[in-house]
């Protein structure tokens, strides 16, 4: 949750950055900097593409490798593997996927503006909490709980809508590929390695041939995430756990000892921190283990980059009097901003209703209402998926500055009825 929150603070400002570059005098070596060729490789296998594209289609697939080892985790051992407790907040995503996509649709009839159906379906999970936190100790931790949750689902609904929507002219050779870098990961998970770091060469085997077959690559780090074993490396035993916290013990012992000594013994330390570190992999699985790494990462260095390179419009390139932009502009704007929010609302009444579940205790439909305006706010998925769906630089930039804008109204909303209802809330329960 804190590293959401922080993230969601540096995404503001990465995206208000491209905006003012996109709209500056220095416009021209913006756009300058995102088209340059880069060229990465070894040996004869390089590919040369544009620093967005590595940027979109390469570190985004870090991204997605990032997300599906969360919704792995949550399945595995985490909000979702509670049927009960889930079934809630799965029916309030539903219900925020559909009823958004079918507002926009209503809105956007012709064919070439149909594509933009899934862009206003995600909530940025980064923003959303950061808005969330900002209202602290009048959310409940219940209300964050029921946000991961809807949040994980919205991700798991945009992974398979890219994966299948969005993927046209496949190349059933190139697939085959893709079947050879799942199996290599397959062995390597059978030898139950220590080091994560051997699970990049499969991945870069599947990156490669979904590409050349026509599928998003970014996709590869979903395949890779739901490989990557959720088991530890090796059988922990009873006895295996008492000498993992016996070599725990020891080396802070001695670290103790060092500090208190007024020195740093590096070459006494070296030892007991590598069993340490050992016992780390044999206790964490992992996709534990490559999610830990990466998060950080992810959500300070690789979203930020992607807001600078994607979230830069030029508004002169937004011509909103064509029938087309202003069309697609209300469905967007309306989807997200009014759309989302009915849809959590109602599928959560239904659910209610047919019995899957109550509120969760401390949750009113006052915090309710909250919630559903923050899942308005889309940004770093429905960017993404504007750039699928549209490639006209016309429509993209309108998709972009839309969801820019009800991204902004949501939070904004959220953020007043945050404070003005929960707050007098707890003012008629203190007063009673």
């Amino acid at each position: 949750m804190r590293i959401e929150a922080a993230s969601g603070v540096v995404l503001l400002v990465s995206a208000a950055t491209a905006l003012l570059m996109a709209n500056s005098p220095w416009v021209s070596s913006y756009d300058a900097l995102w088209s340059t060729p880069l060229t990465l490789g070894l040996g004869s296998l390089v590919v040369t593409e544009t620093v967005r594209f590595w940027i979109n289609d390469g570190l985004m697939t870090v991204f997605f490798l990032v997300v599906s080892l969360e919704i792995k985790r949550e399945l595995h051992d985490g909000v979702l593997s509670d049927r009960r407790a889930a079934a809630l907040p799965v029916a309030a995503a539903i219900g925020g996927v559909l009823v958004p996509a079918g507002l926009y649709l209503a809105i956007n009839s012709a064919p070439e503006l149909r594509q933009g159906w899934a862009i206003p379906t995600a909530t940025d999970i980064a923003f959303a909490v950061g808005v969330l936190s900002l209202l602290g100790r009048r959310v409940p931790p219940a209300l964050r709980a029921f946000l991961l949750t809807l949040a994980v689902v919205d991700d798991v609904v945009a992974v398979m809508v890219i994966a299948g929507y969005y993927t046209t002219d496949i190349e059933p050779v190139d697939l085959l590929v893709v079947v050879v870098g799942i199996l290599a990961a397959f062995a390597i998970r059978g030898l139950r390695p220590r080091n994560t770091l051997v699970y990049v060469l499969p991945g870069a085997i599947i990156w490669g041939g979904l590409k050349d077959a026509g599928v998003h690559p970014s996709v590869a780090g979903v395949i890779l995430g739901f490989l990557t074993p959720s088991a530890t490396c090796v059988d922990v035993d009873h006895a295996a756990r008492n000498r993992h916290l016996r070599t725990a013990r020891r080396t802070l012992w001695q670290v103790r000892s060092s500090l208190r000594r007024g020195k740093r013994a590096d070459r006494e330390l070296t030892a007991p921190l590598r069993s340490l570190q050992l016992a780390k992999c044999d206790i964490l699985s992992p996709a534990v283990r490559i999610e830990e790494a990466l998060h950080p990462w992810v959500a300070f260095g690789l979203m930020p980059l992607f807001a600078l390179a994607d979230a830069g419009v030029a508004f002169p390139g937004v011509d909103l009097p064509t029938p087309h932009a202003a069309t697609l502009a209300a469905g967007i704007l309306l989807a997200l901003t009014l759309g989302k929010p009915l849809g959590i609302l109602l599928a959560t009444w239904l659910g209610m209703r047919a019995g899957l579940s109550a509120l969760p205790e401390g949750i009113t439909w006052r915090h309710m209402l909250v919630l559903a305006c923050l899942g308005g706010i889309g940004f770093t998925m429905s960017i993404f998926i504007g750039n699928l769906a549209f490639t006209a630089p016309s429509l993209l930039a309108t998709a972009k500055l839309s969801v820019l804008v009800a991204s902004a109204v949501s939070a904004s909303a959220g953020m007043v009825l945050g404070w003005l209802l929960l707050s007098a809330a707890e003012m008629v329960g203190k007063s009673t």
